[in-house]
């Protein structure tokens, strides 16, 4: 993720509050210090950066936080609210249109992402609105621009319009959108030209397009790598073509994040989406209330759970959690589990979506290679159907051959056989209303709140009425 440095300062700079029960002004001056530095060093805006940490230090102060209760805590809450209404308090949706088709023109210097980022958009309206997008090929400049844009549209199997390289961009655009009015597309997504800098040029055919289409989103298709300079990049497009939105693209790059700090404040306007991966499935909303707890280290099981939803379907769910509560969960459940959780992105992001596991030190000892599971995957399907189904068939001569089937040391099937028979216990034990590890790992995370301990105790007394009910039909049974 793109906070990871972010994180680990101002985590380190809480904390040094905490267990203190009460915080002099110095302790606090001292804190606002290091995110002041935390905060420039991951390439926010001074002037974003300088304003933030006055609001912070004068509410803290103003609210008499320093000589109340858990005054640590109160100070956590404080930077969480003020990350929170920096990058816009709440996720923005798209402008739609009065009647089909809802125009959208995607904007951008080369290298952000653009076209991959019109595809990305096209399927993630097609996937969650079941929508008919169609896509607009407007860059006649850059080599192969169409073709990509193309070849985008082949893998997520929606139509693209083109003309070729020797017609104007405007009269593109003019025509395309006919060709959607008469196929009754939901959607036109235009790509358009991009340079290596702004330009007058640029700034004049896009204005043009503005102008002949009308279109009800003008998106900003930003690089978050590129730190204080997507700021002025912003500034530049928006002065011009009065932007509706922001798409941050490379979010899970090599970056210190301060674009996604930095834009709301000073250009005013929103983040829409994130690109957080390469696939086409990887543009996400954003949700400034989630990020803000992802870099203050609290995790975002909000997004997480939004995740598995998409990959999971209700009967899939329903049979799992059958098999769970019966105890026969077995290895060709654990390898659909596998699949489904690489569906879902790289392990490590999707751990720290977990409270308490970003720049948890455990994290650093766990390599989350992805050979690691297909390396799991190979030792699974070495396995027969009768070992698959029965694990408790598992002698060493069976592990044995399962490892020269699979090409692993044996030292590793034994490890992935325990590690499978752990998680089948400890599955087993939630099923049956057994909360006590999970509530003690959302105490550990120090704001807990952020998923809330009331949702965890309604969780909890849920599984507990269960159990009753189970224990009750077996005593009719009797």
């Amino acid at each position: 993720m793109a906070f990871e440095g972010l994180t680990e300062r101002l985590q380190n700079a809480m904390r040094k509050l905490r267990g203190k029960g009460k915080i002099s002004e110095a302790d606090l001056r001292a804190t606002m210090r290091e995110i002041r530095l935390a905060l420039l060093e991951a390439d926010v805006n001074f002037q974003v950066v300088r304003q933030f940490v006055k609001t912070v230090e004068d509410r803290a102060k103003g609210s008499k936080v320093l000589e109340g209760l858990n005054p640590s805590q109160q100070i956590v809450k404080i930077v969480d609210e003020e990350l929170t209404k920096t990058m816009g308090e709440e996720a923005v949706g798209l402008n739609k249109a009065p009647k089909i088709p809802t125009i959208i023109m995607m904007s951008g210097l080369q290298g952000a992402g653009k076209t991959t980022t019109v595809g990305k958009l096209a399927l993630k309206l097609k996937n969650e609105q079941n929508a008919r997008p169609l896509l607009i090929a407007d860059d006649v400049y850059r080599p192969a621009a169409i073709e990509q844009l193309q070849t985008v549209g082949q893998q997520i199997d929606v139509p693209v319009f083109e003309m070729g390289t020797d017609v104007d961009p405007v009269e593109i655009v003019k025509q395309g959108l006919k060709k959607a009015q008469e196929d009754h597309n939901d959607y036109v997504i235009i790509d358009t030209a991009g340079r290596l800098q702004i330009d007058e040029k640029l700034m004049d055919e896009l204005k043009n397009i503005k102008e002949a289409v009308h279109p009800n989103e003008i998106l900003l298709v930003i690089d978050a790598m590129t730190g204080q300079n997507a700021v002025a990049t912003a500034e530049g497009f928006d002065k011009t073509l009065d932007v509706t939105g922001v798409v941050l693209t490379k979010l899970d790059g090599d970056t210190r994040g301060g674009a996604a700090l930095s834009i709301r404040a000073v250009t005013g306007k929103p983040i829409k989406f994130v690109g957080q991966g390469e696939k086409m499935a990887d543009l996400d909303v954003f949700h400034p209330d989630r990020m803000a707890s992802r870099i203050l280290g609290m995790g975002d099981m909000l997004s997480l759970i939004e995740k598995t939803q998409k990959e999971y379907d209700e009967k899939q769910a329903q049979e799992l959690s059958e098999k769970i509560k019966e105890n026969s969960f077995d290895f060709n459940d654990f390898l659909d589990q596998l699949d489904q959780i690489q569906k879902m992105g790289p392990l490590d992001e999707i751990m720290k979506m977990i409270p308490g596991m970003a720049n948890n030190p455990a994290m650093k000892n766990v390599n989350m290679d992805p050979k690691d599971m297909d390396h799991l995957k190979a030792i699974i399907y070495s396995m027969t159907e009768q070992e698959r189904t029965d694990p408790d068939i598992m002698n060493p001569s069976r592990r044995r051959r399962i490892a020269r089937g699979s090409g692993r040391p044996i030292q590793e099937v034994n490890r992935m056989i325990k590690q499978f028979n752990q998680m089948k216990t400890m599955m087993n034990k939630v099923s049956k209303g057994n909360m006590s590890g999970m509530e003690n790992m959302m105490n550990q995370t120090g704001m807990g709140g952020k998923l809330s301990n009331l949702a965890m105790k309604q969780m909890s007394r849920k599984m507990k009425k269960n159990k009753r009910k189970r224990l009750k039909k077996k005593r009719k049974k009797r």
